[in-house]
């Protein structure tokens, strides 16, 4: 059973029969305003395929219109057989090449062509101001294909930052957390491989994928169309489609599916179909471009987004129309509620909307096994990748050996021994508190105070200042010593009168050992010691 909201006076095409047999069904709902209408198949069990696709249902079957991106209005047997003459071919994904002739500009079209299908012209030279922030190109109506891409090439090559694209490759813990979510069609991926492990139809995969009502509501404003497409321009349909699911999937999956302001700048920028008008020859150019534009443009600039971004875009055509039609359907909300974004749903996607609801699954499957079969490698980029990579990875490892190499507090340093490293510290900290303390002592008395104390009949040891090997000073107390003798010490030579005792305390007092203080203004108070070669220099 499939149930719809229409208008009241409509007409649907259903693609398949149905039956007036007595068993119809029909009611009304006052307080909703709906009809609901039960028919019967004429084929009991028979699948309708599409029944989803509600705009397709809206216009009759094989009516045809002699123009593109006119409404339909009324019935026509028009040549159906020139739209849809190859649909059973098998479709050949390689434009033809042909070779470079130069032309003079004056034969140039002077009206290039974009938009869907290349069936636009003229749009942006009345929109100009608008376009200005949604499109890279300027001037796109008087710009061939060829030096638009010329163009594009060079703009991305003066925007790419090898010191961004570093950043995240080495510091890539945000990258890893996006590269773990699952959107939606991860899930219904899933689900559709298990029923083809079942042997299930195809055409069953299409109950899979459900719209909301607001997605409903969407899909009956759309006008019906039928667009008359030679070869080249189908390809450049399904090119198109290609590159504009690649920049949904990379959005979808850094926003994690919540979508913000920047959700329009991300999806335009990283189409070049949509930023640049840009046409394709072959599925590999797709890649190398969306794989440039996302080491170039957006916050997160890693190869590992561009590769399952790529993944992504492959399980969305397996999956089919219902899954396609459901991303541009988001695509579509996106851009119609940013201004001035909305223009690119009049040059592209509302048609994309409406094209993909009447194309054909085995076109869309053979679409996937042509991407599935493209490969691509940083090499293939031109951004020098991987020269980047491999001169950072040095850099980083002679850091890293200086880091090394650096003395590290506690550690022995070259040329020195366990013991001679022990007894240094040993002998530095005695130091550091023998001086700490004589430097407390002076400051609370006078030197004239110390002096005296050495002097003086009764005194049987004195404080001794002794230089060890190291440079480092130090104090011994003195037992015994006469504390109360503070008589003020008038000159050197009288350190020679007490007897042997005290010339020898005269000889060391003469001696250039000087007490310093850190500060360089008390250094004329309690002086610094000095050394060489292990022997005390002389006081001058």
């Amino acid at each position: 059973d499939q149930v719809w909201s229409f208008p009241l006076v409509t007409v649907l095409t259903l693609p398949g029969r149905i039956v007036e047999n007595g068993s119809e069904q029909g009611s009304y709902d006052a307080d909703k305003g709906i009809f609901t209408i039960r028919l019967p198949k004429e084929t009991p069990g028979q699948h309708f395929e599409g029944l989803n696709m509600l705009t397709a249902l809206l216009a009759p079957r094989k009516s045809r219109t002699a123009k593109p991106l006119v409404e339909e209005i009324g019935a026509s047997e028009v040549s159906e057989e020139v739209v849809d003459d190859d649909d059973d071919e098998e479709f050949d994904w390689e434009i033809e090449q042909t070779p470079y002739e130069e032309v003079s500009e004056s034969a140039l079209n002077p009206q290039c062509h974009y938009g869907f299908g290349n069936l636009r012209s003229g749009v942006v030279q009345r929109l100009q101001d608008e376009l200005s922030d949604v499109i890279d190109i300027k001037d796109p109506d008087f710009t061939p294909a060829a030096e638009r891409r010329q163009k594009r090439l060079a703009a991305e090559l003066a925007k790419f930052d090898p010191d961004h694209y570093l950043a995240d490759f080495f510091e890539d813990e945000a990258v890893e957390q996006i590269l773990k979510y699952n959107p939606w069609w991860t899930d219904t991926y899933s689900k559709m491989i298990a029923l083809l492990e079942k042997d299930q139809e195809q055409e069953d995969h299409a109950v899979l994928v459900s719209f909301s009502e607001e997605e409903k509501y969407q899909l009956r404003k759309f006008v019906n169309k039928s667009y008359l497409l030679d070869k080249e321009a189908r390809s450049q349909v399904y090119y198109g489609l290609i590159d504009i699911l690649l920049a949904y999937c990379y959005e979808t999956r850094v926003t994690e599916g919540e979508r913000n302001v920047e959700s329009a700048w991300n999806i335009r920028k990283l189409s070049s179909t949509l930023c640049w008008f840009e046409t394709w020859s072959n599925v590999h150019e797709i890649m190398v471009s969306f794989g440039r534009r996302v080491l170039c443009y957006p916050l997160y600039r890693h190869f590992k987004l561009a590769m399952k971004a790529y993944k992504d875009t492959i399980k969305i055509l397996q999956l089919g129309k219902s899954a396609i039609l459901k991303c541009l359907l988001d695509i579509h909300k996106i851009f119609q509620e940013n201004d001035p974004a909305y223009i690119l749903n009049d040059l592209y996607i509302s048609d994309y909307c409406v094209w993909i609801q009447k194309a054909k699954s085995k076109k869309l499957a053979a679409l996937a096994e042509a991407l599935k079969e493209v490969s691509l490698m940083k090499a293939q980029l031109g951004l020098d990748l991987e020269e980047l990579e491999a001169a950072a990875l040095l850099v980083q490892e002679e850091e890293s050996a200086l880091k090394a190499a650096q003395p590290v507090p506690g550690q022995l340093t070259l040329g020195s021994s366990p013991e001679t490293s022990d007894s240094e510290e040993a002998d530095n900290s005695d130091s550091d508190s023998d001086s700490d303390s004589e430097q407390d002592e002076l400051s609370e008395s006078q030197p004239e105070a110390v002096a005296s104390s050495l002097l003086g009949p009764f005194l049987e040891e004195s404080r001794a200042l002794l230089v060890d090997g190291g440079g480092a000073c130090r104090t011994t107390a003195a037992q015994g010593s006469d504390a109360s003798q503070e008589k003020p010490l008038p000159s050197s030579r009288a350190l020679r009168a007490p007897g042997p005792l005290i010339e020898e305390l005269g000889e060391q007092l003469q001696t250039a050992v000087q007490v310093s203080e850190p500060s360089s203004a008390a250094a004329g108070n309690h002086g610094n010691v000095q050394e060489r070669d292990g022997h005390h220099a002389p006081n001058n």
